[in-house]
């Protein structure tokens, strides 16, 4: 599944769109954007274990598995190459479909380097 929203928009809130089209898996790993009682309890119900650090501002301390969530630099790398395209990192384009395409392309080129 995949999902482009807009810039603006807080990872929480576009998370919420994603509740139910949520794949199988054991574990979800993501940053201290998505830490929310509400996406954390929509994960167990699929029966996927969240791997997401607390916010500074929560109250109790929630332990999450600190060598699974090194394993996130990967992801951080794969946008860090996507931005080297300049098309991408300024978006130039408007509309979302055009922008995705450039998104598509330069991960097919990136994928096959």
């Amino acid at each position: 599944m995949l999902l482009l929203t807009e810039g603006q928009m807080s990872d929480h809130t576009g998370a919420k769109l994603l509740y139910p089209q949520m794949p199988e898996a054991d574990t979800l790993i993501a940053d201290k954007g998505y830490d929310s009682d509400e996406f954390r309890d929509a994960l167990e119900a699929k029966g996927i274990a969240p791997c997401i650090p607390p916010k500074r501002n929560r109250r109790r301390a929630i332990p999450f598995d600190k060598v699974l969530y090194k394993q996130r630099h990967k992801i951080e790398n794969m946008f860090g190459r996507l931005k080297d395209w300049r098309r991408v990192s300024t978006r130039y384009d408007r509309c979302a479909h055009t922008f995705f395409s450039a998104i598509c392309i330069a991960a097919t080129v990136i994928f096959w380097l």
